[in-house]
């Protein structure tokens, strides 16, 4: 019996998904439960497995394509049964979309520029995707292209025996066709002024710009930062905490450490001081349900980490609970998975409260915008020698600014300062964590 493979909900924010590399061709035998395709979500690369078996018969979007949770972005069928009514039934658009141009130019229009119906292509006599989506160029020249990239190819008077393949098995898709007719390479460098021409460059050779084509990290990072900033009513709270004491108690830390090969860092130090803070105030691990405010008994601390297309949050669970080289054990590890886009759903949602630091970059003060729902996230620039007044005698601390984001429907001015005053304690006597 046939199937339809939909692009699956992979993590609980996704709302579309980008299909990063198909694992099965047009024609490969699939089995129930086997990897079909990588597909990019709004957090991490996760798998996409069959739900039904027989053959690959086919593909309705390229690799680079994105499509909405639901759409229909396969067929998985027997090698005779008719899939035309299920062909005929997908919407156009993920029919005409194999792959969305990357350089930001918009996709053909025109009917031409379309995929046809199963049942089309069998009465015009084009070859359908269930032929092995190869192209005949010339007796005995036989080259593997899908029926959108050779349509594309015919428009543009271009032999595909010019093209390089970046589907799967070197398949030429619509997206290797536009980049070589538009003079695009792959990695996106663009011909020198002049090139080509014969002559010196002009001002008109001259690129002036390049758009870049939004992950679906970034766009989903674009939509809740909106969701937070306008509706969220944020104020803001800072201190400075002398970090003297906890430097020197992680060199102690980090010397017991040495024999297993472990080690913990200042931030390591702040993530277990923060889970221990919000532990005594719960009133500040809590979010804002529109009729309620949900105080959190469990403290699931996000931490943000830097990767490439923009920011992900791993999470670590019950940090309250955890000792310091476990608490830097997660860190090491969910950061280096998160980098990879190898995040599990679990692994990055389900926070109560969140923690910035940008001190390792030379930043000694900012300002963080929420996660939504959580009601707070802590901003923590870089430890500094500053001077100090101690005992009317003028000295040099090493002094560290944190700044607190506060969700105004949660947290009042008085409540997220009584929270302040318990990290800057911990802060600055680390062995009021083990208290």
């Amino acid at each position: 019996m046939a199937t339809k493979v939909h692009m699956e909900a992979l993590s609980p924010t996704m709302e579309e998904g980008q299909l990063v590399k198909w694992l099965k061709s047009e024609g490969d035998s699939v089995s129930n439960g086997e990897i079909l395709a990588e597909i990019e979500t709004d957090k991490a690369t996760m798998e996409l497995v069959a739900r039904g078996e027989g053959v690959l018969r086919m593909v309705l979007i390229g690799e680079g394509a994105t499509a909405p949770v639901g759409e229909v972005i396969a067929i998985i069928a027997g090698p005779e049964e008719d899939i035309s009514e299920l062909v005929g039934s997908a919407s156009v658009a993920m029919a005409s979309r194999e792959a969305d141009p990357p350089s930001g130019a918009e996709a053909p229009t025109s009917p031409e520029g379309q995929r046809k119906p199963f049942e089309a292509q069998i009465q015009d006599g084009s070859p359908t995707a269930d032929e092995g989506a190869t192209a005949s160029l010339s007796a005995g020249e036989r080259v593997k292209a899908s029926p959108l990239a050779r349509r594309l190819a015919t428009e543009a008077a271009m032999d595909l025996q010019t093209v390089q393949g970046s589907g799967p098995g070197g398949r030429i898709v619509m997206r290797d066709v536009e980049e070589a007719r538009d003079g695009v390479g792959g990695s996106g460098v663009f011909s020198a002024p002049g090139a080509g021409t014969g002559g010196p460059a002009t001002a008109a050779d001259w690129v002036d710009f390049e758009d870049r084509p939004l992950s679906q990290m970034r766009k989903t990072i674009a939509k809740r930062l909106v969701e937070s900033m306008g509706p969220i009513p944020h104020f803001f709270l800072r201190i400075t905490a002398d970090m003297g004491r906890t430097m020197a108690a992680r060199k102690r830390v980090n010397q017991l450490l040495e024999a297993q090969g472990d080690k913990v860092s200042i931030n390591d130090f702040i993530l277990k001081a923060t889970a221990n803070a919000l532990e005594r105030h719960p009133e500040v691990n809590a979010q804002w349900t529109g009729d309620a405010i949900r105080r959190h008994f469990r403290v699931h601390i996000a931490v943000a980490v830097a990767v490439e297309d923009g920011l992900i949050t791993p999470v670590i669970r019950d940090a309250n609970r955890k000792g310091l080289a476990q608490i830097s054990r997660e860190v090491r590890e969910l950061a280096v998975r998160g980098k990879e886009k190898k995040l599990q759903p679990e692994e990055y949602s389900g926070s109560t409260f969140s923690v910035s630091n940008l001190g390792m970059f030379g930043i000694h003060e900012f300002t963080g915008i929420i996660n939504p729902p959580e009601a707070g996230i802590l901003a923590v620039g870089g430890i500094e020698d500053a001077p100090a007044v101690e005992d009317g005698q003028v000295v040099v601390r090493h002094l560290m600014k944190v700044t607190m984001s506060c969700d105004h429907r949660v947290i009042d001015g008085a409540t997220g300062a009584r929270f302040l005053q318990t990290l800057k304690e911990m802060l600055e006597e680390p062995a009021a964590i083990l208290v």
